[in-house]
């Protein structure tokens, strides 16, 4: 039997390193492949538990026209953090605190005109949805006299109105860092698991027709 001649040295360290990066390379891939799978199977947490809010902006869609028609309806999963504000007593409260009712969060300033013109229609709408399964929680975020926002509300005759704020302006800074507030006012339509509906930039006649008929497809999901 004719012995085959021995592989040259340099040939089979050659072969070596190449079958020892492609076991590397396989074993790469692999784990890749397994973190990849895996992934996509966590994907993002709000998107199952948000999944309600999204549909229901789609079923609202409609209804986003003349005074409202700015309103921006959510086609993501987004579960609003939760924000922290004061209630008229001083009281730390949380948003948290509403899941089960349909809310309509409203960031305002007295140094902000438009926000200024929108608070009586922010009132009426809460003396006509307002209740067990809504209301509208407008957060106040000036930063100096305390005593100044207070002052405006009762001068324009906001009544209906609970009165919330947060001089730190964290509520904005939070809701900016997450892509959902540009300027003021803000304002975020949410379902009562926490779950963004839509958002607003801007103000809105919200006690209007086109604004209760919207807030009241919200409230009336199922």
């Amino acid at each position: 039997m004719t012995e085959l001649p021995a592989e040259p040295h340099h040939k089979a360290r050659r072969r070596r390193m190449f079958a020892a990066t492609a076991w590397a390379l396989s074993g790469t891939l692999a784990v890749l492949a397994g973190v990849y799978g895996i992934a996509r199977h966590r994907g993002n947490p709000a998107d199952a538990a948000c999944a309600p809010a999204v549909a229901t902006a789609a079923r609202i869609a409609p209804l986003v026209h003349g005074e409202v028609a700015a309103l921006s309806v959510a086609h993501t999963g987004f579960l609003v953090p939760d924000l922290a504000f004061k209630d008229a007593a001083g009281r730390d409260r949380t948003l948290k605190e509403w899941r089960g009712r349909t809310v309509l969060l409203n960031l305002w300033a007295t140094w902000c005109v438009p926000c200024r013109k929108e608070m009586p229609a922010l009132d009426a709408l809460e003396g006509k949805l307002g209740g067990s399964g809504f209301e509208v929680v407008a957060v106040n975020i000036d930063t100096r006299d305390p005593q100044k926002p207070l002052s405006f509300l009762k001068d324009v005759g906001i009544t209906r109105l609970a009165y919330f704020s947060d001089p730190s302006a964290h509520v904005f800074e939070d809701l900016k860092t997450a892509g959902k507030a540009f300027g003021m006012p803000t304002t975020l339509l949410i379902d009562r698991s926490g779950c963004e509906i839509g958002n607003m930039a801007g103000p809105a006649e919200w006690a209007s027709d086109d604004g209760v008929k919207l807030v009241s497809a919200a409230i009336a999901t199922p």
